[in-house]
């Protein structure tokens, strides 16, 4: 090939000489072949090649590739999408696993649904979900820490090392939210969020500020609340639970016959709380954003609706998936394999540490709602708690 010969150029000689070639007799068109090998120094069926690119016919319809479509888009499309942002717009794993609960609901709840829609819904893999909801997720695109360092107690409160016992419920990792704004001037609310390890229930309580007494008494409300045993606490290193009353009420005395164990993360590694930090978003941001709530008056609004609809939706309706076990892939890299997508009401009943009692009272709780009426609750005491954080004190 002519190095001196730019691509522009070359580009430019080779066309006319495709037009030539396209209305040559065999002898001129072997001359033609001759100079394209010397023009591109190639093999001569390479330069054929480039010599018929314009010449070959291109058929009038593009032809499909791969099995035929089994599932009828503009048919499922419908009752998918309202499942989809009822459900808070999972990823097509975790679409998956709510299709047997929530499918019986949707029909308790709208209407019912043909065998042509429900069969097909139910069947459809997650892969086939995310194809189906494509066109949705560009439609329905969704759109400051503050973590005041605790001196007290650090030395007191040892660090964990390593995972907890994450095989048994009842070890949680906490965290505290300010719906500030942008700004941590002043009062506001702080949300309270707690999960467990094992199950990943979560608790979400409301603060006004973060004094001392406030978190103890949210503590144990939270505390009432689980359906295991509250056996271990992990955080960070704020004040709010890095201090005396937190600390007492931990420990083992009258009211308490086992302590609970006390640990913190290291200072500025947030990834050593991973599993509370990532429902701070999906379980706090996602429902109440980054406004300011500077009404204190809403902090009951919001704990009625944690502990009611939202808090049961989120725990005896929506599925998470969790890791497993790390691998190790080509080159050196981890490959990460997570579990089958479950509620947190499913891994508790599957709990041997859970007693039958309380196994029975969350089965009846769960057949006597449905998902639909509870995110529809939600939305209204939203738009309640909204208003009154407007309002001045």
């Amino acid at each position: 090939m002519d190095v001196s010969m730019s691509k522009n150029t070359r580009n430019e000689v080779m066309e006319k000489l495709r037009k030539r070639y396209e209305k040559a007799g065999p002898v001129y068109r072997r001359q033609l072949i001759d100079q394209v090998v010397d023009l591109l120094d190639c093999h001569r069926k390479s330069a054929i090649r480039a010599l018929n690119w314009r010449m070959r016919p291109r058929p009038a319809v593009a032809g499909v590739i791969g099995r035929p479509r089994t599932y009828d888009a503009p048919r499922l499309l419908p009752t998918l999408k309202t499942l989809w942002l009822a459900g808070q717009q999972p990823c097509g794993k975790r679409l998956a696993g709510m299709m047997a609960d929530w499918l019986p609901a949707y029909e308790s709840y709208h209407r019912p649904l043909k065998p042509e829609v429900r069969e097909p819904l139910l069947a459809a893999s997650p892969a086939t979900l995310d194809r189906l909801l494509m066109p949705l997720r560009a439609q329905y695109k969704r759109t400051k820490a503050g973590t005041k360092p605790g001196t007290l107690l650090r030395a007191q409160i040892p660090i964990r090392g390593g995972s907890w016992q994450e095989d048994e419920p009842g070890w949680l990792e906490a965290d505290t939210v300010a719906l500030c704004g942008g700004s941590i001037a002043g009062e506001f609310v702080w949300m309270l969020d707690g999960t467990d390890l094992c199950t990943t229930w979560v608790e979400m309580r409301a603060l006004w500020g973060r004094g001392q007494h406030g978190a103890v008494s949210q503590l144990a409300d939270i505390e009432q609340s689980l359906p295991f045993a509250w056996l271990g606490l992990d955080n960070d290193n704020g004040g709010e639970f890095l201090n005396h009353h937190v600390l007492k009420w931990c420990q083992k005395g009258r009211r308490r016959r086992r302590p609970i164990y006390c640990t913190r993360s290291r200072p500025y590694r947030s990834n050593d709380n991973a599993h509370v930090e990532q429902k701070n978003w999906t379980h706090v941001r996602h429902w109440f954003g980054y406004e300011r709530h500077d009404n204190a008056e809403v902090v009951g609004l919001i704990n009625e609706l944690a502990k009611g609809p939202l808090g049961q939706f989120v725990n005896l309706f929506s599925p998470s998936m969790k890791l497993e076990r790390k691998e190790k892939a080509d080159e050196g890299r981890e490959r990460r394999v997570y579990g089958k997508p479950l509620t947190p009401y499913a891994r508790v009943m599957a709990s041997g540490q859970v007693t039958q009692q309380k196994k029975k009272e969350l089965k009846a709780l769960k057949e006597s709602l449905n998902p639909f009426e509870l995110e529809a609750q939600i939305r209204q005491r939203l738009v309640r708690i909204d208003r009154m954080r407007r309002c001045q004190n």
